[in-house]
């Protein structure tokens, strides 16, 4: 008996069942064909961001240093580009105009929508600091990501994730993509918000968290409640996501306290791992309201 009220129902051995998400097919990112940037094993990323509500989100919240801005000389005067050019301005940030083909020569996603940030990279926190208390008192509500490594899988899950008051990200280290330009700007400035951190792997950050009393509950087709029914969510509760195609890898799987699957009625065999993700969120946030 802990402070969570005793342990959960049998806890499962093997990996049983389908998995919660399948691989999605299609054209492949920019990113994808000229290859990510390599980075040491401790940097998050998001270095370059591409988008327009992905900048403006960057330099409204002003978590991390702007270095400059790069433009098309023919981008439109939208409301949003007025508001990125008066926030640089205001933060004191270059701006440089090029030209359209330019710039799309520097982007490393597929439209970058005329506006390209240059800033220091997402700053990963320590595990503890999730598990700890959070800003709004409510217990946390973490999300562990096991080996996604499509970048707009991840950057949809964090835009979900932030809308649905997730409080903190784990991501493995290794075989998971980071905060590429594509996940940055399909997370639509979700990355400014989020607080993130690395571990070497999540077997073990399960291990840890369950000493720091959050409950883990498994994403997979094989699970042995539905995700209506997760009455630990309105404790300090993780998340577990598996990749695209594969689902929970078995270590990570039998280190979860619990397993909980999304009932099905259509034909189709399962959901991609973003909209699986939105899913079970938005199913804690109803319980904790």
């Amino acid at each position: 008996m802990n402070k969570r009220g005793g342990r959960p129902p049998q806890r499962r051995s093997g990996r049983g069942g389908r998995p919660a998400a399948q691989r999605g097919h299609g054209r492949p990112s920019r990113e994808g064909r000229a290859g990510p940037k390599r980075r040491s094993p401790d940097d998050l990323g998001g270095d370059q961001v591409e988008g327009r509500h992905a900048v403006r989100e960057l330099l409204l919240i002003g978590r991390r240093r702007v270095l400059e801005l790069a433009m098309s000389d023919d981008v439109d005067d939208s409301p949003v580009i007025a508001e990125i050019k008066d926030l640089a301005e205001d933060g004191r940030i270059p701006i440089t105009y090029t030209s359209r083909a330019k710039l799309e020569a520097e982007a490393r996603t597929e439209a970058p929508q005329g506006v390209i940030a240059r800033a220091h990279s997402v700053r990963a926190v320590n595990l503890e600091e999730l598990a700890g208390n959070t800003r709004t008192g409510q217990p946390p509500f973490l999300l562990a990501l096991d080996g996604i490594t499509d970048p707009g899988n991840l950057g949809a899950i964090l835009r979900s994730a932030e809308v649905a008051g997730v409080t903190g990200i784990v991501l493995p280290r290794h075989r998971a993509v980071r905060l590429s330009p594509a996940a940055v700007k399909a997370a639509a400035g979700a990355v400014e918000h989020l607080d993130i951190a690395l571990v070497g792997g999540l077997p073990t950050a399960l291990s840890k968290l369950r000493d720091l009393d959050v409950w883990s509950i498994g994403l997979d087709m094989g699970g042995e409640l539905s995700v209506f029914e997760m009455d630990a969510a309105d404790s300090a509760v993780v998340l577990v996501l598996g990749a695209e195609g594969e689902g929970l890898s078995r270590l990570v799987r039998d280190r979860c306290d619990l397993i909980a699957s999304i009932p099905q009625v259509g034909a189709l065999e399962s959901l991609n791992v973003a909209a699986a993700a939105a899913v079970a969120c938005f199913e804690v946030v109803r319980r904790r309201s």
